[in-house]
């Protein structure tokens, strides 16, 4: 599957949607554009676009949980750790942060299989959607029934985008991403499991768990970093 998969979006996670849009207007000097809602998973979010050469569909997600909503359906956790007590503590008391990346896949159920070949469960292909200003998008994703993120949120979660991909109605916000860059005291086997995905491109080293990404806009160039969440 070597060079088929590409870096589709980065996770910041909010204690709420409007703590979340300010952190990013004062972080990388761009508020970020309207986003939507995730009934299945009762969240919702805002998006800027941040694409560049070597990912042109490239964004940047800013998500919470959505108070109006009635919480994740069938029995599920909120995807990328959101129910965790300690994940929502961090980010209550110490602001939005990044959290977690998903990277696409022409196949999801083929990147699954091959995680699962390393002994990685990285949950089973869900379909999801939700209505936007320009239509319906659909698109298939790697959850978990515990929502968890795995290797402290330096493992992606998987997507398979329908027809049609969010960024491409995404204005351009003067963000460009640079680099993404990972360190874990399992690194092996993480780098392993992003060469089983096909991924090229992102570095991974021994250390801390950590999830560094780097942008470059209004305020010049941004670390955005996990720090273990």
């Amino acid at each position: 599957m070597t060079g088929l998969a590409r870096v589709d979006h980065l996770v910041v996670l909010a204690d709420t949607l409007e703590q979340g849009a300010a952190w990013c207007e004062r972080t990388l000097g761009v508020a970020p554009g309207p986003g939507g809602e995730h009934p299945l998973m009762g969240t919702h979010n805002r998006l800027l676009r941040v694409a560049s050469v070597d990912h042109p569909l490239a964004y940047f997600e800013v998500i919470a949980r959505n108070p109006a909503a009635a919480g994740p359906q069938e029995g599920r956790r909120r995807w990328f750790d959101m129910d965790e007590p300690a994940v929502q503590s961090t980010v209550r008391e110490s602001g939005p942060r990044l959290a977690h990346w998903v990277v696409r896949v022409p196949d999801l159920r083929a990147a699954v299989a091959a995680l699962a070949r390393l002994g990685i469960d990285r949950g089973e292909g869900v379909e999801a959607s939700r209505m936007t200003a320009r239509g319906l998008l659909q698109w298939q994703i790697s959850i978990r029934p515990d929502g968890q993120r795995l290797f402290d949120g330096c493992l992606p979660t998987l997507i398979q985008w329908g027809e049609v991909h969010p960024a491409a109605a995404l204005p351009d916000a003067g963000l460009t991403f640079r680099s993404l860059a990972l360190t874990h005291p399992q690194a092996t086997l993480l780098r392993r499991a992003l060469d089983a995905i096909g991924l090229e491109g992102v570095a991974v080293g021994e250390g801390p768990a950590n999830l560094c990404a780097t942008l470059l806009g209004p305020r010049g160039s941004v670390r955005l970093e996990s720090a273990g969440l």
